[in-house]
């Protein structure tokens, strides 16, 4: 019977109940607990037994998903089954529950009904009396799906505080699957066979000097897997040695959940972490001293690792300048004026916020050129003493350009893939695709996107042979530096200045607070404009 007929029928004043219908029910429960299972086998039995009774209807079958969300449809595979079938004219009329086993977000509830509707199938949430083939449908629908939503929203915000409850108690969370350790009733137990590979990996970094590149050579060299057989990484050495838990140290609330309805979660600040000595329920594999030297040597290196892929930066000074009241770096902003195009860099409360928020002023690009040119002259650096400085401070070898083409194109290819994977749910919901090609197709992605996963595994493991750059290379920089009447490049900024402190001064001055690699005490500097362009009329040591 098709919809039209169908809504004739039930405003000629015939029920649902009296109509020659191929009806089929839908079931789901979240988890997969006994009781949660228990509760599924009786919404079967409840509903084939429902539909048995009305001697007009004819069951054409079930559809059940076990131990999945009603927030995404991604995974649930009968439930795209049951729409596929719909679309293919196999059933006429649908019975579930309730509003919540289509899903908890209310535009996905009615976009799922209308697709329906739109293949001739009428629903009955029945918990909730709602029938889809009713005028009022729609609109019951939406206000009972909003509380639906709602609630999940509630459920997350409990998660949530339970979570930083947790916290506050010091109880660990997570899957405990930290190198050294195994988890216990919220506390941590070492692993003393992988603790001991702990303790190397921090002394070959800490107090041998070798690289964390060196470190992961140094153990593939030996055999040595990581808990899933492979070569430990440079992200994974990199976590190790950044980890507080290492020291004795609770670390927790490290992130933030964006959404209730998203799984993405967003990292915080280190300064916001909850963070503190606890050595019962975080025993210590190293001592204190230990992890402090590696975590200068990491600062000192470039800086900690944040759980992120490391970023390379494209301009001189990213990652280099710091405002003197916030503490925040500075970002980089382009403008184009009457002398063409400006690189300014400003801090990031006052990108945000503007002179209201942060009062330090801008610093332009050739002003810290200028700056770092007059350093060198000042501090008297011969170019033989600045190319020693240069080689003793290239001991992380240098990123090849391409294997960084090749991992960028790696990155690329995988982002490409996500992104077709993600619309293959659209296509399946839209009919395009049977669920047999949906099927085939994500799998198909699936091993794609896990082929590219070990191919960049094995890219950022893999520790490729460095020339040493020779006397007259570093002789060249050097020269290049003090002679410089460009701008720098990255690559030799970040060899040349550690780190720089911005302020105001008298009478609109820039303070610099600039702390070079080879020289052991800061400079400061002052920057005077005269209408427009930088001077830099005294420089002196702290």
């Amino acid at each position: 019977m098709d919809l039209y007929r169908l809504k004739q029928e039930l405003e000629a004043g015939r029920t649902i109940y009296d109509l020659p219908l191929r009806v089929s029910y839908y079931a789901r429960v979240s988890t997969e607990k006994d009781e949660q299972l228990h509760s599924l086998k009786a919404q079967v039995e409840y509903f084939s037994g429902f539909i048995r009774r009305n001697p007009n209807w004819v069951l054409v079958g079930g559809y059940v998903d076990e131990g999945l969300s009603g927030t995404s449809v991604i995974k649930r595979e009968n439930f795209l089954r049951m729409l596929e079938d719909a679309r293919l004219g196999r059933f006429d009329f649908l019975v579930t529950k309730e509003i919540s086993r289509f899903s908890r977000s209310t535009l996905d509830s009615i976009r799922y009904t209308r697709e329906l509707l739109g293949c001739g199938v009428g629903v009955l949430f029945q918990s909730d009396n709602i029938n889809t083939l009713a005028p009022d449908a729609e609109l019951r629908l939406a206000i009972l799906s909003s509380i639906a939503q709602d609630e999940v929203r509630k459920i997350s915000e409990r998660v949530t505080f339970g979570f930083r409850r947790a916290v506050e108690r010091g109880v660990v969370l997570g899957n405990g699957s930290i190198w050294g350790y195994r988890k216990e009733d919220g506390r941590l137990i070492v692993k003393e066979d992988e603790a001991v590979l702990v303790r190397e990996i921090f002394e070959l970094y800490a107090d041998r000097g070798m690289s964390i590149r060196g470190v992961c050579a140094h153990l593939s060299q030996r055999g040595l897997k990581n808990s899933r057989g492979g070569d430990f990484s440079f992200s994974t050495i990199r976590g190790i040695l950044s980890n507080p838990k290492y020291k004795g140290y609770y670390c927790g609330g490290k992130s933030r959940k964006l959404d209730y309805r998203e799984a993405a979660r967003a990292r915080l600040d280190p300064s916001e972490w909850v963070l503190y000595k606890d050595e019962d329920t975080v025993p210590p594999i190293v001592s204190e001293e230990l992890w402090d030297r590696a975590g200068r040597m990491l600062d000192a290196r470039g800086g900690k690792g944040k759980g992120s892929a490391p970023c390379r930066s494209l301009y001189p000074y990213s990652g280099k300048l710091f405002c003197s009241v916030h503490g925040a770096p500075f970002y980089r902003a382009a403008y184009r004026g009457a002398g063409g195009l400006r690189e300014v860099w400003q801090c990031r409360e006052y990108a945000s916020g503007g002179r209201a928020a942060c009062s330090v002023p801008v610093v332009y690009t050739e002003e810290l050129d200028r700056l770092l040119r007059e350093a060198l002259e000042l501090a008297g650096v011969r170019r033989e003493e600045l190319a020693r400085a240069l080689a003793d401070l290239l001991s992380e070898p240098a990123v090849s350009p391409v294997r960084e083409k090749e991992r960028s194109s790696l990155l690329r290819e995988r982002g490409r893939l996500s992104a077709r994977k993600d619309r293959l749910l659209d296509l399946c919901v839209r009919g395009s695709l049977s669920e047999e090609e949906f099927r085939e197709r994500n799998e198909g992605f699936n091993r794609e996107l896990e082929s590219l996963a070990a191919r960049l595994e094995a890219l950022e493991s893999s520790v490729p042979e460095e020339k040493p750059l020779s006397v007259e290379t570093l002789l060249s920089a050097a020269a290049a530096a003090l002679e410089l009447s460009g701008g720098f490049d990255r690559a030799l900024a970040d060899t040349l200045l550690d780190r720089a402190e911005v302020s105001a001064g008298e009478g609109g001055a820039v303070l610099v607070t600039a702390k070079l690699r080879f020289l052991k005490e800061p400079l400061s500097f002052v920057i005077r404009r005269c209408r427009g362009k930088a001077s830099v009329c005294s420089v002196q040591y702290i």
